[in-house]
Order: structure tokens, then sequence, then C-alpha cells
């Protein structure tokens, strides 16, 4: 078949077409963005879709170490304070922010069934268009895994134990400053680990 048969033309003339109906769309601003207004089920599923496959590719080399369980590791990674008003520490109820949020950022007291490099992926790159902010930009892998490990145990604490592992984790502030002279420090770093 010639590129100037009749078939190739139709299909070719079919794209050019879609293509304009799309541009025109979007251009009239005929899909309503709007947070409070959920996406139609076709683009719900082309953007999770996406999303899923995205972060698989892009997280199935990456190398988890072996301490995600470790006391010390899982404290460290409760330093981002602001996480439970999105995500929802145990014990808490739907916030203003969490409840505003669309896509509504998954509960992490309830589990995952991302992987251990999954979640390191998104927490270091971050999700476009979601509210999940790229932390591999202000901080190195070794505290990524950090927060990766004590995500991974939120759904075992019960709201008394996770109070008592708030007050008693090491703050920001201190982490940060025992962090920079750290050699090998990836900020900065964007490869697609």
């Amino acid at each position: 078949m010639s590129f100037w048969d009749p078939g190739w033309r139709l299909v070719i003339g079919t794209l050019v077409v879609l293509a304009g109906v799309v541009a025109v769309a979007i251009y009239e601003g005929l899909y309503n963005i709007a947070a409070d207004v959920p996406h139609t089920q076709p683009v719900y599923w082309l953007l999770e879709t996406a999303r899923e496959r995205s972060v698989a590719v892009r997280a199935r080399d990456i190398v988890v170490p072996n301490d995600l369980d470790d006391a010390n590791r899982i404290s460290k990674g409760r330093i981002f304070g602001d996480v439970q008003w999105r995500h929802l520490a145990p014990g808490m109820e739907r916030t203003e922010i969490s409840g505003g949020l669309y896509p509504r950022a998954p509960e992490l007291r309830r589990g995952t069934d991302l992987t251990p490099a999954e979640q390191f992926w998104i927490i270091k790159h971050g999700v476009k268009q979601t509210g999940m902010p790229a932390w591999g930009v202000p901080h190195d892998d070794e505290l990524l895994w950090d927060v990766v490990a004590f995500v991974r145990k939120l759904p075992e604490l019960t709201a008394e134990q996770y109070e008592t592992m708030v007050k008693t984790a090491p703050k920001h502030e201190e982490l940060m400053r025992e962090m920079e002279p750290r050699a090998g420090s990836h900020h900065g770093d964007h490869s697609h680990e």
C-alpha cells in the first residue's frame, strides 16, 4: 500500500481532523480542570494509567536498601511536618487541605500497593499536577529512603504511636545540619532513578 493510496489519505485526514477538534476544544476551554469537579472516567483512566506506568518503568532498576525497617531510619523519615495534613496521619480525620485536593492525595496510613522503589521515585521526583513535590531537589537520597521507611511503617501505627513518634523524631532543621557535610549528596540530581 503506497502512502498516497486512498486508505492512507483517509487515515491521515481523519487524524488531522481529530487533532483539530481536540485543539479547538482545548483552546475554547471545554474541558473543566477545576479541582472540585472530577475527571471523566476515560480521562481519569488515561491519567491514572500514565502515572502508574511512568512510575513503574522509572523505578524498576532502583536498588532498595535492606534496612527500611530500622527504627532510626523510620524516625528520621518523619521530617516533613505538613505531610499529615495532605496524607492523613493515623487517627486523623480529613482536613480542609486533604479534602480540597484533586486528585486526592493517597491516605498513607491505609498502606499502598506501591513497591519501595516506586515510593522512592515518587518522593524524589514528585508527580506533576498533583501537589506532590520533588523532594529530591532539596534532599539527598539517604533522607528520601528514610521517608520511604516511615511511610511504609505508617499503616502499622496507632494514633498514639504516631504522636509519640512525632514528638521524639528529629526536627527537619536538625537533620539538615547533620546532613550538610555528607559526601556524595545527590542534591539537584534529576536522573531517572
